[in-house]
Formats: C-alpha cells, sequence, structure tokens
C-alpha cells in the first residue's frame, strides 16, 4: 500500500483535487495539502524561520513518511494581482529582515559575481552581433530579422550601459569581506502567495541562503510586462533597505539581456521578439529614474 493509498484510509476523504504536483484532499477532518517531498527537508527550514520569528507558512500535518509531506491548507481569496503583489513583497521584505545577516566570504567572491554576468553579456553582445552580420546580407528580410535589425543598436546599447555599471558596482566591492544573506524564497510568483485566514508563503523546496535580491530578480522575470514594479521595489525597500552595491546589482540584473529565439512561424517569432523589446523598454523606464537620481546627487 503507497503513502496515498495510506492517507485516503486516515483521513477518508470525500473529494480529491489534483493541483498541478500537489493534492488536495477534503475530509470531515479538514482540508489538506500532499505534496511529494524533495530534496530539503522543508521542517527544517520551518523550523529555522520559526525561530527567527516568521511564521508566514503552512504548517506540515505529517511529515512522517518518506515520500510526501501533508501540509495544512489555507483557502486564499482572490483579489487584484496587483494588490496581490503588494502583499507579497511586503511579507517577503520581512521574511528578508528576519533572516538577514553578514557572510564572510573569500576575496574572489566579487569577482566571480562580475565574471559571470560579464561573460554573459559577452555572450549576448556575441550573438546579437552575428543576428546583425546575417539579416543585414539578406535581400529581402522577412518581418521578425526587419524587426530584430531596427532594434538592434538598442539591444546592443543596453549591453554597453550594463557593462558601464558593472565595472562601476565591481569598483566600489572589490575589496569587501562580507555579503549580506538571508533566507530567501527563490521560488516567488504570485501563485505561491495566499492571503485567507492568514498570508502565507508556499512552495519552500528551493529555499536557499543567498542575496536577497534573486528573490525581487526571479519575480521579475515572470511578472515584469504584467505589474508596476516601481512601487514593488519601493514598498520592499521600505521594510528591507537595500545597500547601494546590492540595489545597484539588482539594477544591473534587471538590465541584463534575455534570450531571443526565432521560431519556424514567422507570427510566433514577431510576437516573441517584441515581448523581449518590451522588456526591454519597460525595465529602461523602471531603472532611469534610480540612476539619474545618482548623477543628481554626483553633480
Amino acid at each position: 500500500m503507497n503513502s496515498l493509498e495510506i492517507v485516503n484510509k486516515l483521513y477518508k476523504p470525500y473529494r480529491i483535487t489534483k493541483l498541478s504536483k500537489c493534492t488536495l484532499i477534503d475530509s470531515l477532518d479538514g482540508s489538506f495539502i500532499i505534496k511529494p517531498k524533495g530534496d530539503k527537508n522543508i521542517q527544517d527550514i520551518y523550523n529555522y524561520l520559526k525561530s527567527r520569528g516568521f511564521n508566514a507558512f503552512p504548517e506540515i500535518i505529517d511529515e512522517s513518511r518518506s515520500d510526501i509531506n501533508i501540509f495544512e491548507y489555507i483557502h486564499g481569496f482572490e483579489y487584484p494581482k496587483e494588490q496581490k503583489a503588494l502583499d507579497m513583497i511586503k511579507l517577503v521584505s520581512i521574511l528578508h529582515s528576519k533572516t538577514s545577516y553578514e557572510k564572510t566570504v573569500t576575496e574572489d567572491k566579487y569577482k566571480e559575481i562580475y565574471d559571470n554576468i560579464n561573460n554573459n553579456l559577452d555572450y549576448y553582445k556575441n550573438e546579437y552581433n552575428r543576428y546583425v552580420d546575417e539579416f543585414e546580407n539578406e535581400v529581402f528580410m522577412c518581418p521578425s530579422h526587419y524587426l530584430f535589425i531596427r532594434n538592434s543598436s538598442k539591444l546592443l546599447n543596453q549591453i554597453a550601459f550594463c557593462k558601464s555599471k558593472l565595472d562601476d558596482w565591481y569598483e566600489s566591492v572589490k575589496d569587501k569581506k562580507t555579503s549580506r544573506v538571508a533566507l530567501i524564497h527563490n521560488n516567488l510568483n504570485l501563485n505561491h502567495f495566499i492571503k485567507g485566514e492568514k498570508e502565507v508563503l508556499i512552495s519552500w523546496d528551493k529555499a536557499i541562503s543567498d542575496t536577497p535580491i534573486l528573490d525581487i530578480y526571479g519575480l521579475y522575470q515572470i511578472e515584469a510586462l504584467n505589474l508596476e514594479f516601481k512601487s514593488l521595489i519601493e514598498i520592499y525597500k521600505k521594510h528591507y533597505p537595500l545597500e547601494k552595491e546590492e540595489f545597484d546589482l539588482l539594477l544591473i540584473m534587471l538590465c541584463m539581456p534575455r534570450n531571443i529565439t526565432f521560431k519556424n512561424n514567422e507570427f510566433l517569432s514577431c510576437k516573441s521578439i517584441q515581448k523581449e523589446l518590451d522588456y526591454v523598454f519597460k525595465t529602461e523606464e523602471l531603472v532611469r529614474p534610480y540612476y539619474l537620481k545618482d548623477d543628481e546627487k554626483q553633480e
């Protein structure tokens, strides 16, 4: 008899609902979420969070089985995603604030970050230039190639901008011996935040101790075109003020180029390219005021 069969026998559910990788069971004893166990011990993560005074997660009802955990089910209500995002980012800032500490790092830690980002930028620079060389030799460009060529200077300027700011960032941190880290959720999206009887973050399977800006960056990659991020960033910084070098690195990461893919279908290619261009334009609109403020301070 497998674990699910045992659970069915113990809880006698009157309704079973499949939810992606999880299973919701409704029984006379209440509603519960059954989720397969991953590599991380979720209870250890919860115990650490409790020790830091952070309790915004669904309790584990039963962790005794080798392959599944049984969680309490938090019934959330639907409300505008913009408000939901604000509530979630405030909760994330509290998570980072309660678990934050300074960590001693090796001498080459910041150089490693610099090299990784710089190598990424070089890759996209070479890739974009390759596209430009190829497409400009075409007698008749297809729409997707024309769309790319028309905006190629913008994309290449974006890379040059990132490289310049990256150099400035590295100059400011190269002699640092510590780095601020926190327990980050590392899997943020609006579906992983529930507001009901209490506010909780779910799906802690990817949680790690690392720089807090990774949670903001990850959410931005998903929701950049769907949410207004200036207010989200300001709410976050109000509850968890970022150090200058942290915020500078976040802005650089947000400005980094992303993959541009050409598909077999011309309509889908244009749609895909336009989406990435929209990301570039919206990100520029987001970060420009912050750099203007810096320029004004230096004058």
